[in-house]
């Protein structure tokens, strides 16, 4: 098993500007995960992991002149990830129920630093990463906050809720 799996956020940051929406096409994510993660290139990636392995997060903006950092990763309390309204696929297992206790959330850590060469900040660089906890239940799809930070301005920060981390 590879000791980090990586998550590509790809972004069309002018797409979700106009939108005010990362849904409607304007965000994909793709992990390179070799233990079966589902809904590649979707919103609703649930990355297959298992503990002690490192995630690393890292947005690729689509448009040159918009940058994309991400703002946040946040654990959402635990409720198991309901499979996608459009999932009719049988070979897609259905998401196991939620489980009858707290789940505690994995903990994601921003890298130290990810500035470019020369000391001027690299946008396609910020990455941010986490281990994956031995205290995740297998089995559990763990919801997340991805939130992204586009451009400048009151109105930049949009998120979604919908990637999950799954324990193998």
């Amino acid at each position: 098993m590879k000791q980090k799996v990586s998550i590509v956020v790809m972004v069309d940051a002018v797409g979700a500007l106009s939108d005010r929406t990362l849904h409607n096409g304007n965000i994909s994510l793709i992990d390179d995960s070799v233990a079966g993660s589902r809904h590649q290139g979707t919103p609703d990636l649930i990355t297959a992991v298992v503990p002690g392995q490192v995630v690393q997060w890292t947005p690729i903006h689509v448009d040159v002149q918009t940058p994309v950092e991400i703002q946040a990763i946040e654990f959402l309390p635990g409720a198991a990830v309901p499979p996608p309204a459009d999932s009719d696929d049988p070979a897609v297992p259905p998401a196991p129920p939620a489980p009858a206790y707290p789940v505690e959330p994995p903990p994601a850590v921003p890298a130290p630093d990810a500035t470019g060469s020369n000391g001027h900040e690299n946008h396609d660089l910020l990455v941010w990463e986490g281990v994956v906890p031995y205290s995740m239940v297998p089995g559990v799809p763990y919801r997340y906050r991805l939130s992204l930070k586009l451009h400048e301005g009151p109105n930049s920060v949009l998120h979604i809720d919908s990637p999950a981390l799954l324990r193998v």
